[in-house]
């Protein structure tokens, strides 16, 4: 499933039009990059939690010279499934 897929079901579900349907979607999913990006979590009930990951930095192993290379600490999007969507899934 891609984004058109959901805008499609959103649109079917309230009976309104794509255009709209889309700028939902849309809406919902600037919501959650911004609020990850002030560092802040998100927590869909049923879904999970989105959340924001420090990671170190740490020395890194070039394979095809075998050099050692430095990779810079940096922030990563990490989600968190909720109990019901592992369900669901199994």
């Amino acid at each position: 499933m891609n984004k058109q897929a959901i805008v499609e079901a959103v649109a079917a579900a309230l009976d309104g039009t794509k255009a709209t349907a889309e700028k939902a979607v849309d809406v919902m999913i600037d919501s959650i990059v911004s609020t990850l990006k002030k560092g802040d979590d998100v927590s869909i009930a049923g879904l999970g939690i989105f959340a924001v990951k420090d990671r170190a930095a740490r020395e890194a192993r070039n394979p095809r010279t075998g050099e050692t290379v430095h990779v810079p600490a940096t922030k990563v999007p990490k989600f968190k499934p909720a109990k019901a969507l592992k369900d669901a899934v199994k």
